[in-house]
């Protein structure tokens, strides 16, 4: 089994000013996907939200820790819970904003909303609302740039509980049958909607799913952005390099319920502590401090606050789409 216990290739533990600008800018990034998702919740509640809102606070590390290793020319595609990861692939906050609202300034133009992230120019293919169903699409995108001789990865991602989908084997069965340049992350955040992962699963270890293809396997602590760094700057590599497939199982968890409407009375509040104890954010902001740059911290939170707030205006004082452009982007004969 591949791990990726030593991140000290992609973190040393001194006190260097790379040491600082690393830690600075992947605090940055999760202190940004936090502000935005509490944002969103508060316009939920609002009503200037429609539909589903399945927010991404908690898994932050996954999708920054992910994104900070990779390239621009590579593809990532994920499922529902999908603001982390457009936002961490350099997503703007204003777009991703409005989209939620439902405005033309959206990144879907306000045709995806909550579920249905999207930006070709970024490489951010999209959030799927089908459990699964992205993992057999991204590996027709890892195929194509295997046949087009591309440099770039294919990086999908997908929850615990869409491993027992069948698309998911479909997808793995494919992406070891045709060696494709792709990496396949489960973030399990311990819960299918709202049943635990107990009664889903008959191991913890979610990777041993690899073995029956053959690929290259691990399981990473989720909550440690530098082993969620490891992981995918090893598989990205091999991807890369060699051409072959890994699937990465990152162990998270989510301090909300599934979406906006699940209270999460299935688990206990000391449960959700215990995790939040050790929240990377919080681990982040305090390497900051200890390293001398608490000023720096205070000065990422300011700018943070302001793109946040600039956003949530930006979405509110945007326009909906005109009716006349209703079938602007469907298929058509």
């Amino acid at each position: 089994m591949e791990t990726a216990q030593n991140t000290n290739n992609l973190y040393s533990s001194g006190s260097t000013g790379m040491d600082v600008e690393l830690i600075a800018n992947l605090y940055r990034q999760m202190y940004r996907i936090r502000r935005f998702e509490e944002e969103a919740a508060r316009a939920y509640t609002e009503r200037k939200i429609g539909g589903f809102l399945h927010l991404y606070i908690g898994q932050e590390a996954v999708a920054v820790g992910t994104m900070s290793v990779l390239n621009e020319e590579d593809y990532v595609m994920t499922a529902y819970r999908c603001h982390g990861h457009y936002l961490a692939k350099g997503g703007s906050a204003r777009e991703g904003m409005a989209e939620l609202f439902g405005k033309s300034t959206g990144c879907a133009k306000g045709r995806g909303g909550s579920m249905h992230f999207y930006d070709v120019e970024k490489r951010f293919m999209g959030g799927w609302g089908i459990v699964g169903a992205q993992i057999p699409v991204a590996a027709g995108l890892a195929f194509a740039q295997k046949y087009k001789q591309e440099e770039g990865i294919t990086v999908a991602f997908l929850g615990d509980g869409a491993v027992n989908i069948g698309p998911f084997h479909e997808g793995m069965s494919l992406a070891a049958l045709w060696k494709l340049p792709i990496v396949i992350v489960i973030e399990n955040n311990g819960f299918a909607m709202g049943t635990p992962l107990e009664k889903t699963a008959p191991v913890d270890d979610l990777s041993i799913r690899a073995l029956g293809y053959p690929m290259a396997r691990d399981t990473v602590d989720g909550h440690d952005v530098f082993a969620v760094r490891s992981a995918i700057h090893t598989a990205a590599r091999r991807a890369r390099e060699q051409s072959l497939p890994t699937l990465i199982e990152c162990k998270t968890y989510r301090y909300r319920g599934h979406s906006m409407a699940d209270p999460a009375k299935y688990r206990t509040k000391d449960d959700v502590q215990e995790w939040k104890d050790r929240d990377p954010i919080l681990v982040m902001g305090e390497k900051l401090e200890n390293l001398g740059s608490g000023d720096l911290k205070k000065q990422i939170d300011e700018e943070i606050e302001n793109e946040i707030q600039d956003a949530v205006k930006f979405a509110h004082d945007s326009p909906f789409p005109e009716l006349d452009t209703a079938t602007d982007y469907c298929m058509k004969d």
